[in-house]
Order: C-alpha cells, then structure tokens, then sequence
C-alpha cells in the first residue's frame, strides 16, 4: 500500500478512498515503524504529520457520506490495541504549526506522476492534476 499524493485525495474513486483510510489506521496504530517499502519515509516524521494527512482523508470521506468513527478524529488515538500516544510520542520534537504542503516532502511532482500512473495501471484514469 500506499500513501497516495495528497493532492490526489479528492479524486480518488472510492476503494482507493477507503483503503487509504484503513492504511491511515493501521500505520497509525501496530502497523507504525513496521518497515514497509513504500511507506518507510512515513517514519522519518513524527505520527502527528500522519494523523494530519489522515484527517484529509476523513474529510473527503465525510463529504462523500462515509462515515468516520470519532475515535479517529483524536490524534493521540492509535486503535483499540495500541496504547495511545503521549504529547512526546505524538508530536516527536517536530514543530507541527510549521508542517507545509504537501505534508510529506517526498510527495514531489515525480511521486504524483508515479501515483498517476500506478492508478492508470489498474485502470483509473484521473485528469494530470498539478502540485
């Protein structure tokens, strides 16, 4: 799996939409330092950046009428398994009223490109949208 480029999220059909919210949880929750090759840089940040690409995707999930459980919505939540994080796990000495856009620098242009053309291979053409 992988994190979509988040100016892809609105557009995203819905299986897509709804897998990214379930890869939002799991990494969130035990799934999070698990190395994974697509997601590895996810880690480099703290969990917070995470949650906050999350709630994009709760967002569109909300405006496309699905609902959300509120737990989510916490960002020291971590799933009913996991222990919740503190302020020092959460945020991880990153200064979260600086975060820019795109939240992850590693969704570049090239990435977004990458993220199109994975899409186009199963199938779904989305219009080239710009960074």
């Amino acid at each position: 799996m992988r994190l979509w480029h988040e100016n892809l999220i609105s557009h995203l059909p819905r299986q897509q939409l709804l897998g990214q919210h379930r890869e939002c949880c799991a990494l969130r929750g035990n799934g999070w330092g698990k190395p994974h090759s697509t997601v590895n840089y996810v880690f480099d940040y703290s969990p917070y950046r995470l949650f906050i690409y999350h709630q994009l995707i709760m967002r569109e999930m909300q405006k496309r009428g699905y609902r959300v459980d509120p737990l989510w919505e916490d960002p020291f939540y971590r799933g009913k398994i996991s222990e919740a994080h503190n302020e020092n796990s959460l945020y991880a000495n990153e200064h979260v009223d600086e975060l820019e856009r795109p939240l992850y620098p590693e969704h570049s242009p090239v990435y977004l490109k990458e993220c199109l053309d994975n899409l186009s291979e199963k199938g779904i053409e989305l219009p080239r949208i710009q960074e």
